[in-house]
């Protein structure tokens, strides 16, 4: 049986659970259909890849599960809770404290430190002053990076600063990592890296991720895969 194949764990509640999501635009031409009635759950404890060729709908897709994008249709719970009718203060309480995002290009604050990086999720989480070091030091001893934290982000490796970004991701201790492409800009052996901390995340069975990626190497590592062609699942 491929990877593909594979059902979720049975015997776990979803974390996420996604049915007949769909995606439109509408322009002078008519209406774009990014995502066509998409089914996705997954459960705590694995990694899910999103594969497909490049204007299939995969960063959408993981933009709605991130609810910085609505879906035209369709409905989205989260640990049983329908987030698709949360208002927009609602909709920003679950991203700070839900989800942990990792992008491609990092987005790191390039004239802050890596102390400065992690402690902005914090502040907008409304945490307290006195518990932000030991949870950006805890964060950063999960990617070896700790001896780090006071260099400017402007003077790492391209290697060390995606894992910047992975602990400013786990800073808040979400419960689901969304990666558009992590590894997309890294070479094989700092690319495998990431996946070893995803996979560590991972182990305690309490924190998802979902990667969209290109790359063959990286979709073996995950629990599951899923292929997105033409807006479907």
């Amino acid at each position: 049986m491929s990877k593909a194949a594979v059902a979720p764990k049975i015997g776990r509640p979803y974390l996420i659970e996604v049915r007949g999501l769909t995606k439109e635009y509408r322009n002078g031409a008519g209406v774009i259909t990014v995502l066509r009635d998409v089914n996705l759950q997954v459960t705590p404890g694995e990694i899910i890849a999103i594969m497909g060729p490049s204007g299939s709908g995969k960063s959408t897709l993981l933009y709605i599960l991130g609810l910085l994008l609505p879906p035209t249709l369709g409905s989205y719970t989260f640990a049983g809770q329908d987030v698709l009718s949360l208002d927009r203060r609602g909709q920003a309480e679950f991203r700070r404290h839900k989800v942990g995002f990792v992008f491609q290009s990092c987005d790191l604050l390039e004239n802050s430190t890596v102390y400065e990086n992690l402690e902005f999720p914090l502040i907008y989480a409304g945490e307290d002053r006195q518990t932000r070091p030991a949870k950006i030091l805890a964060a950063l001893e999960r990617v070896n990076l700790s001896h780090r934290v006071y260099h400017n982000a402007n003077h790492l490796s391209g290697g060390e600063k995606q894992r910047v970004a992975v602990a400013r991701a786990l800073v808040n201790e979400p419960r689901v990592i969304l990666a558009d492409e992590p590894t997309g800009q890294l070479d094989h052996d700092n690319s495998q890296q990431i996946m070893d901390y995803f996979q560590k995340i991972i182990a305690t069975g309490e924190t998802a991720v979902v990667v969209v990626t290109h790359d063959p190497e990286i979709a073996a590592r995950c629990s599951r895969i899923h292929t997105l062609r033409d807006g479907l699942l």
